[in-house]
């Protein structure tokens, strides 16, 4: 586990560092991020504080300039944008460092799929994607400091743990379907015609489970839920050449051209 999420939950949330592993593991492995398993199990936070702690301190500096993925995203013709589970500082800030932040026409992020903190999430929530460059809506949470944690340690440690029994998550993230549903809604984009970049597997398994087109990026090996699998995502132009051509299978999209949709977890 990155040693910043480490600091945060014991520096701010007061949890044993002892436990922190196995902790940080079970909530990862059943709600796709640390934050939203911490929300989950009812640990209330500041989103903005959290995102500036764990993120905030990232060594952005080495990251450097990628003039060859720049040149293949602008040559491709077609509609790009990002997806992230991270926050729109932390996007922005990466693609700057890659010297991407021309390449794409938006960022799903994490303020575009939870706009505000709630202890609820709503299915009619009605909010537009961010455009690359623009300042994300700030959250202002209450802490809850009398909510009961639940013990998803202890849970787990039982004999046939029920999984039914989970507490929800008030946030919206990936690899659930939900969240992918609305990123494509915000977008205006067709699944059916539309590739689905990722470097994490179960993140392309929900957005197979949807519809899209699927690119598991960082290994050779085709897994369940890929069409595709690159190595690296410099790759792109000799494993998927059609995507250069005009009359390639993947055609006409809301806007009359195939809407790319890559995807870069944080």
């Amino acid at each position: 586990m990155n040693w910043l999420y480490v600091d945060y939950m014991v520096e701010k949330l007061g949890i044993d560092k002892i436990k922190i592993t196995e902790l940080g593991n079970l909530l990862y492995k059943n709600y796709g991020t640390t934050m939203a398993g911490l929300r989950a199990i009812g640990y209330d936070f500041d989103y903005d504080e959290y995102h500036s702690f764990v993120h905030g301190r990232l060594p952005y500096e080495n990251l450097k300039p990628d003039p060859a993925l720049k040149s293949l995203l602008i040559s491709l013709p077609h509609r790009k944008i990002i997806f992230t589970n991270g926050d729109m500082v932390h996007a922005v800030k990466a693609l700057s460092r890659l010297g991407l932040e021309d390449c794409f026409e938006g960022i799903i992020c994490f303020e575009t799929l939870n706009p505000t903190h709630k202890n609820t999430v709503s299915d009619h929530e009605d909010h537009d994607i961010v455009n690359v460059g623009s300042t994300a809506a700030t959250n202002t949470n209450n802490t809850n400091s009398g909510t009961q944690i639940f013990d998803i340690i202890g849970h787990f440690a039982q004999t046939n743990p029920d999984l039914a029994i989970l507490p929800n998550s008030p946030i919206v993230c990936k690899p659930y379907v939900s969240a992918i549903e609305r990123a494509l809604e915000f977008a205006n984009i067709n699944p059916q015609k539309t590739l689905f970049f990722e470097d994490s597997v179960r993140n392309i398994q929900a957005g197979k489970r949807v519809g899209l087109h699927t690119v598991l990026v960082g290994s050779s090996q085709i897994v369940e839920g890929a069409d595709f699998a690159l190595e690296s995502i410099h790759n792109i132009r000799e494993a998927i050449p059609e995507l250069w051509e005009a009359d390639m299978k993947f055609e006409v999209g809301y806007s009359g051209k195939i809407a790319v949709e890559t995807s870069v977890t944080a």
